[in-house]
């Protein structure tokens, strides 16, 4: 005849790595991420010696994008109707004409505000969240 065991007390570390293998095996089966590898996705013409990539729309009509600039190329002034978030992964980008954010670096535009104009000797690729400036808020 089998005795069952008495069940054993587990202490608090193992509580806490049961929990962990536990919410790794949820976090593993959920579906609901999105993912765009470097080589997915459409790059479209945006201006002269810029290209754009749309990853993501939001609910809230802002979008998260790449914007790929050859050396050389520039964006004219312009508005955004909501604030933009800009990540620079590759080259520099000059804002204006004192403004130099290299790899790494990170640039808030405000919702509104004028926005001064972007332009690389060396070529960029950047990471962007916020609405796509149209024509109408480009200062030409």
């Amino acid at each position: 005849m089998n005795k069952l065991r008495e069940p054993q007390a587990t202490t608090p570390r193992q509580a806490r790595q049961m929990r962990q293998r536990l919410l790794e095996r949820v976090a593993d089966d959920d579906a609901s991420h999105l993912t765009v590898q470097a080589e997915q996705g459409h790059w479209q013409p945006f201006a002269e010696g810029v290209r754009l990539k749309v990853l993501h729309e939001h609910a809230d009509g802002a979008l998260s994008y790449l914007l790929q600039l050859a050396a050389g190329a520039s964006l004219p002034a312009h508005r955004h109707p909501q604030d933009e978030e800009c990540v620079v992964l590759q080259g520099t980008l000059r804002v204006g004409s004192h403004l130099q954010v290299g790899a790494g670096g990170w640039h808030l535009a405000h919702a509104g505000a004028l926005h001064a104009t972007l332009h690389t000797d060396t070529g960029a690729l950047v990471y962007l969240r916020g609405a796509v400036p149209e024509a109408k808020h480009q200062l030409r």
